[in-house]
């Protein structure tokens, strides 16, 4: 396990805008060989959130249909060819393991923050 992060203030936290999307599709970027591109609905809003999961699962398209936890309010980033308006909240990655989604105990509405 990585040693913990340094300390931030709550504020620093507060401006961190995290939903529970409904992953609707994914597909694969052809010009990458890792990141593939998640169309994810909020209720109000859907995002374009680009992920680098091909190499993670046998068929990344398992996703669709889940709930996940995303940032929403980072600044848009294009990587090939493609504008990725969020990021994804996986477990495990940084800790060398095969990630898994950060998914909520049961359903919520589309869209509902995380605090």
């Amino acid at each position: 396990m990585k040693k913990v992060k340094d300390i931030i203030q709550l504020d620093v936290l507060d401006q961190v805008d995290i939903r529970v999307g409904l992953i609707e599709n994914a597909e694969d970027i052809e010009t990458s060989d890792k990141m593939i591109k998640l169309t994810v609905d909020f209720g109000s809003f859907k995002r374009t959130i680009l992920v680098g999961m091909k190499k993670e699962r046998d068929d990344f398209t398992e996703v669709i249909g889940q709930q996940a936890l995303f940032i929403v309010n980072l600044a848009p980033k294009k990587m090939f060819g493609e504008i990725s308006e969020g990021m994804l909240f996986d477990i495990g990655f940084s800790d060398g393991i095969t990630p898994v989604l950060a998914v909520p105990e049961k359903p919520v509405p589309n869209g509902t923050r995380a605090e």
